[in-house]
């Protein structure tokens, strides 16, 4: 078993466990038993489906209506009882107040270019949300531009994408609002920052990309009554929005009529000359389109079956493609306008055998942005293909570049479990960086650490892990552990820091990341690993992460925690009702758990190309019905203590997929550990969750892993920094 220490330090996720009816110490205080209010009277209905001659009943099919009153109403008795349970844990205020201390520190984004201004996020400490400034040049005098924070009361309205024109005097700019993934777009005039009369409505998953005096968006048809945010999303549509008009006379510039469930985004090249327009049919893979101003459309890819982005225009009608094209790791490939098709493309730079994340040109040189091993290297280019040198970077950890072609100044962050997120300016002509920006937070480094390791998992594939925590740590099975993964859509988990993770740490905690396949980690090969029919490896390795955590005696089964979001919280789901004796506590957040109708929902119809559809084949549903959560919660069995995580305004992952496994897994729960749903109300999946919901719902969560993995929480200790 190969193992990599990283001389580092930690910052993580976190913990794990059950709620047990014995006594245990703690350093401070007894413990004490909580009270466990009835969990709510859920009605039940006859609703059977039928799949291929099996019949398959869905008693709370009811829940899937998230406006109705009785909804509501369930949602308010779940609330009642997991909040009064959450209360009763004695450190629970402690941990909120220590979280809001670690908070509030300054924090800066990456400063980005477009014409003669630099353009920057900046958050105080605990504002809810980032504020945008700009200056004039890098020696300019830093201005307000946007403060999302004077859009709601409540801070749950959010910045949401923003294009600039090619002039640099308007830029528009998507507004979220109580997390929500529908968009409207306003525009500013950057020189005065007056606001113009246009808006645009109903946009969701889309750039802003200008062309002269207007800007290209894509939009669904304005949502039935009251299916604002469960309703099936189609027709994505791509628009022409000219300033100073209404969005009723948009000029309509692609739509497929004959495939409603396909998304389309356009954009333009720097120089203006050239609209793509990218299609895709679900989460894997785009087709190409490209044309010529004046021109018709010529086809550049016409199958879904690669990912490909167009990034630069070299000139001449020669553009630079980030592709997986005859490459699962990524290369960059040329084009000819004249010989666009897919495979008239010539290698630029080669496929490594290693990852390729991303490319930009900054200063006249090409930057490419690997991932060997989960950890960034960043390689230099000219605009000829030819490597030149090595970014060096400050340690073990992930990077983001961002640059201006024109510019020979560019900017990258670096960030890793116990590096907290850090800006370089960078010198593009000497090769050299310098630091920017750097946080001040109540926080060492040096008292904690970072170690990659690579298990096996079932088949005997080696999976790699992070696992961090305070150095000196004792293994002796009795340490709570947070682990943490996600496994799916190509998505890499990197190594960041977070410093909702630090509480948790603080405490003697061991934070894991396991790199599962499903993700992108090692290329599309490792993608296609842990997709369609072979999303039980996903599980597998993600089992045995923790097995291995045992195993090494980092911890043992009773002090195990797992954690996942999104695709991540359906691999919760389905790990905690196939091993529930293997940790003591699961926290679902805004999981896919309903396997067999997630397609029905907004546009959860995008990601039968990862996870497969019910309604596709027999054996496609067999396979879902087989590890989907909800229809895998068997009667009289013992869970562990598990806390569902959702949102009343989640248009990406419908609530109703946790609405109907908590109330499953309520009434079949064979054991004594609480089975609780937190719904935070005026939010969504999770971008855009403004600071004081973020410090509350993590503030529940380590409360709830921490006392049901029976940790001796101490707030007497010594913090972070001595």
């Amino acid at each position: 078993m190969k193992r990599v220490s990283i001389i580092s330090a930690a910052v993580l996720l976190a913990a794990c466990g059950q709620a047990p009816k014995e006594k245990a110490d703690n350093k401070e205080e007894a413990r004490k038993e909580i009270a466990l209010k009835p969990y709510p009277e859920v009605r039940k209905d006859s609703v059977v489906d039928d799949y291929y001659g099996t019949q398959v009943s869905d008693p709370y099919r009811w829940l899937e209506n998230d406006t109705s009153a009785e909804t509501a109403a369930w949602v308010k008795a779940q609330n009642e009882v997991s909040f009064d349970y959450l209360a009763q844990i004695p450190y629970r205020d402690q941990i909120r107040e220590r979280l809001t201390e670690l908070w509030d520190y300054e924090k800066v984004g990456t400063p980005f270019k477009h014409g003669d201004y630099y353009f920057i996020y900046k958050n105080d400490g605990v504002q809810n949300q980032s504020v945008l400034y700009y200056q004039k040049g890098l020696d300019g005098t830093q201005e307000v531009l946007l403060d999302p924070n004077t859009l709601s009361d409540d801070g749950t309205a959010s910045i949401n994408g923003m294009g600039f024109s090619k002039d640099g005097k308007y830029m528009a700019y998507g507004i979220s609002r109580a997390g929500s993934d529908w968009v409207t777009i306003q525009v500013m005039q950057l020189d005065n920052k007056q606001m113009l009369s246009d808006k645009v409505e109903y946009v969701k998953f889309s750039g802003i990309s200008w062309q002269k005096d207007g800007f290209y968006y894509s939009a669904y048809e304005p949502p039935k009554e009251g299916s604002d945010y469960s309703g099936k999303n189609e027709f994505h549509t791509v628009y022409y929005h000219q300033l100073g008009t209404e969005q009723s006379e948009d000029k309509l510039i692609y739509r497929d009529g004959k495939y409603p469930l396909r998304n389309a985004g356009g954009g333009v090249t720097k120089d203006e000359e050239y609209l793509l327009i990218s299609t895709s049919e679900s989460t894997h893979g785009n087709a190409l389109r490209i044309k010529k101003m004046g021109d018709d459309f010529k086809m550049m890819v016409n199958d879904f079956e690669t990912e490909n982005s167009l990034f630069h225009h070299l000139g001449n009608g020669k553009f630079l493609i980030q592709t997986n094209y005859n490459a699962p790791n990524g290369m960059v490939a040329i084009a000819d306008y004249n010989n666009p098709e897919q495979k008239n493309w010539k290698p630029f730079i080669a496929e490594k055998d290693y990852v390729l994340r991303g490319v930009s040109v900054a200063g006249g040189k090409l930057i490419a942005s690997y991932m060997k091993d989960v950890q960034s290297k960043l390689e230099v280019y000219d605009l000829e293909g030819n490597y030149q040198y090595d970014i060096e970077l400050p340690g073990i950890g992930i990077a983001g570049f961002s640059g201006d072609e024109d510019e020979n100044t560019a900017f990258y962050s670096f960030s890793s479990y116990t590096y907290p997120t850090t800006i370089f300016k960078y010198d593009i002509a000497k090769n050299t960086s310098e630091v920017y920006f750097a946080p001040e937070l109540d926080f060492d480094p040096a008292a904690y650490v970072t170690e990659q390791v690579f298990y096996k998992s079932k088949d005997g594939q080696e999976v790699p892990m992070f696992i961090t925590h305070k150095k000196g740590l004792k293994k002796d099975g009795s340490n709570p552990t947070f682990l943490y993964g996600y496994g799916g859509f190509n998505i890499s988990i990197t190594p960041r820091f977070s410093v909702r993770n630090l509480v948790f740490l603080e405490q003697g905690g061991v934070y894991a990341v396991a790199n599962l396949r499903g993700g992108s980690e090692y290329g599309e090969d490792w993608h296609k690993a842990g997709w369609r029919t072979n999303k039980q490896n996903v599980f597998n390795d993600f089992i045995a992460a923790g097995e291995y955590l045992i195993a090494e005696k980092y911890t043992s089964s009773k002090h195990l925690a797992i954690h996942g979001r999104s695709n991540g919280g359906l691999l919760a789901g389905a790990v905690m009702t196939q091993r529930p004796d293997l940790m003591a506590v699961s926290i679902p957040g805004v999981g896919v758990l309903d396997m067999l109708r997630y397609h029905k929902f907004t546009i959860g119809w995008a990601w039968a190309g990862e996870y497969m559809s019910s309604e596709d084949s027999l054996k496609a549903f067999e396979y879902l019905y087989g590890y989907s959560p909800l229809h895998n919660v068997k009667e009289g069995t013992a869970y562990p203590a598990t806390m569902v995580v959702t949102a009343d305004h989640d248009d990406r992952v419908v609530p109703a997929h946790s609405f109907k496994f908590i109330s499953e897994l309520q009434a079949k729960h064979g054991g004594d550990a609480p089975v609780l749903i937190r719904v935070d109300v005026d939010a969504g999946h999770g971008a855009g969750k403004p600071t004081e919901k973020v410090i509350d719902e993590w503030a529940d969560v380590w409360s709830f892993v921490l006392w049901n993995t029976q940790a001796k929480v101490d707030f007497t200790q010594e913090k972070s920094t001595n």
